[in-house]
């Protein structure tokens, strides 16, 4: 039975916190000390960590730390909540970061400070953004910066076989990365040919299935579908609605994972029953390519 690994936020920056960091806030000086407990009352999410640093210039301070799969609207919203709550917490100073691991749809504008008025009174939080695609494969891997390197895939410039090498050298080189080698394996799935990644690495999906980011990966394609599917249900009927909406997420997963799918498997999971669609959801997260996929479709 495969150990269970814990390959989210905390895990990743705890690997090289100083590297981390100085990276974040462009600051060589600063210095991590701890990382800190991010569960507020009420509030608990596992992309945000929390890491107590110092500099000469600032003293002490938090750096607050926000990873997300896919930026959504909310962010700035959640960032000004999530600067106050650390805040009060713990009496000190923060510093915000947000890091987008995949680009949103072109019509969605990343922005970077919460900034509203009402009746007179303004409120402001400025936070940082960091978008990974925007971010040199090759500098990560010359610095180097560990807790990234399981996204050198889809870096700028870090989607191709020699990129990957040297992310699974870099990894292998250090018996403490290890672990992370199917998430860079996952994030190497969304550029790369399937079988090259196997060729080259270890694909452990089990290892995987314990990190939030397959789950995020599985609700993204189940939320984006939501909408849609409430409103079929009111025109056809809730179950037929439902149905509707597992299709399209099932898709939408397929998509995120393999890019085109071919007109003969929408056919064929038009087709598909409700019960039949849900067992294939996560069916659709660790098959190795579409042909194993079509295997596991209902005759």
């Amino acid at each position: 039975m495969t150990k269970r690994a814990d390959i989210g936020s905390k895990r990743l920056i705890s690997l090289a916190p100083n590297a981390w960091v100085q990276w974040v806030t462009g600051n060589s000086q600063v210095r991590a000390s701890q990382l800190l407990d991010a569960e507020f009352q009420w509030v608990s999410r596992e992309s945000d960590v929390i890491v107590k640093a110092s500099s000469p210039e600032h003293q002490e301070f938090l750096i607050l730390n926000e990873l997300q799969l896919r930026y959504d609207q909310n962010m700035p919203q959640r960032m000004r909540n999530y600067v106050a709550l650390a805040e009060e917490k713990y009496n000190l100073s923060a510093y915000p970061v947000l890091i987008n691991i995949l680009p949103p749809p072109a019509t969605v504008t990343i922005e970077n400070c919460y900034d509203r008025e009402f009746m007179g009174l303004k409120a402001r939080q400025d936070y940082r953004v960091i978008n990974l695609w925007e971010v040199d494969a090759e500098l990560v891997l010359e610095q180097p910066l560990p807790p990234l390197f399981p996204f050198v895939p889809i870096l700028k410039g870090g989607g191709s076989e020699s990129k990957l090498r040297s992310a699974v050298q870099a990894l292998r080189a250090d018996q403490t990365l290890n672990q992370l080698e199917p998430l860079l394996a996952f994030f190497a799935s969304f550029v790369l040919e399937i079988p090259l990644i196997q060729q080259i690495m270890r694909w452990d999906m089990t290892v995987l299935r314990e990190s939030p980011w397959y789950q995020e990966i599985l609700q993204e394609g189940l939320a984006q579908g939501i909408e849609q599917g409430i409103q079929q249900g009111i025109e056809q009927g809730i179950e037929q609605g439902i149905q509707q909406e597992r299709r399209g997420s099932l898709e939408r997963i397929l998509k995120l994972r393999f890019s085109e799918i071919p007109v003969e498997i929408s056919v064929r999971i038009q087709a598909l029953t409700l019960e039949q669609l849900e067992e294939l959801m996560a069916t659709a997260l660790t098959v190795n390519s579409l042909d194993e996929f079509t295997q596991h479709l209902p005759k």
